[in-house]
């Protein structure tokens, strides 16, 4: 019960520091699949309207999804290609928004230009620089991004195709909170969810710090 009081503790704590950061708020339309070269799973953001970051450079490969009335009329169902995009903020808010994709000529429009937008808090556009994943590397796209950033693309970024293979036991939430209170436990992970890798792995270290002293 005290080492779960402490693990609450830490994160009010991180939530704190995580004014420092920013949030990036995502339209419910967006796929994130790869996030500053590690991929992301389907859980990890389900439910979840904002992720926050680092300050600093990120990068994002992501898709639209439309799926409203598939059932009913299969044109309806939209799925872009994978996009690109890379960012420097130092900003407290970063939202993406999605230009109008009502009809197919807008689609492909967006398919072919990349026109949606990041904004800061105060609406000022984000500079970034925008690219498409080729369809022949959606198979493995965690490894396709660390090809894509190493050969030098438009919107590459190096050192997010050095990622350590030790980071690639992304986000241990189940194993390393089954210890937490029922009951306390269902809010300590959504809350470890919010936030980006390395604060996640600041706060695990923590933890097991916690537990063996």
């Amino acid at each position: 019960m005290k080492l779960s009081l402490a693990v609450m503790g830490l994160i009010v704590l991180l939530v704190s520091a995580a004014c420092q950061a920013i949030t990036l708020k995502l339209d419910p339309q967006i796929d994130l699949l790869v996030l500053d070269g590690r991929k992301i799973s389907g859980s990890l953001l389900k439910g979840a309207d904002s992720l926050e970051l680092e300050r600093g450079q990120h990068q994002f490969l992501f898709r639209v999804e439309q799926l409203r009335d598939a059932h009913k009329d299969a044109s309806l169902r939209y799925q872009s290609a994978p996009m690109i995009v890379t960012f420097n903020a130092q900003v407290k808010t970063i939202i993406f928004r999605l230009p109008a994709l009502e009809n197919r000529r807008e689609r492909l429009h967006f398919d072919r230009t990349l026109n949606f937008q990041l904004v800061d808090e105060r609406g000022q556009e984000i500079a970034s620089k925008r690219d498409r994943l080729p369809a022949s590397a959606e198979s493995d796209m965690e490894k396709a991004m660390i090809l894509y950033n190493r050969n030098g693309q438009i919107a590459s970024v190096p050192h997010f195709a050095t990622v350590s293979d030790g980071a690639a036991t992304a986000f241990p939430v189940e194993a390393e909170f089954v210890w937490i209170d029922e009951a306390q436990s269902p809010t300590i992970k959504r809350w470890f969810h919010r936030f980006d890798q390395a604060t996640r792995q600041q706060l695990l270290s923590l933890v097991k710090l916690l537990r063996t002293s």
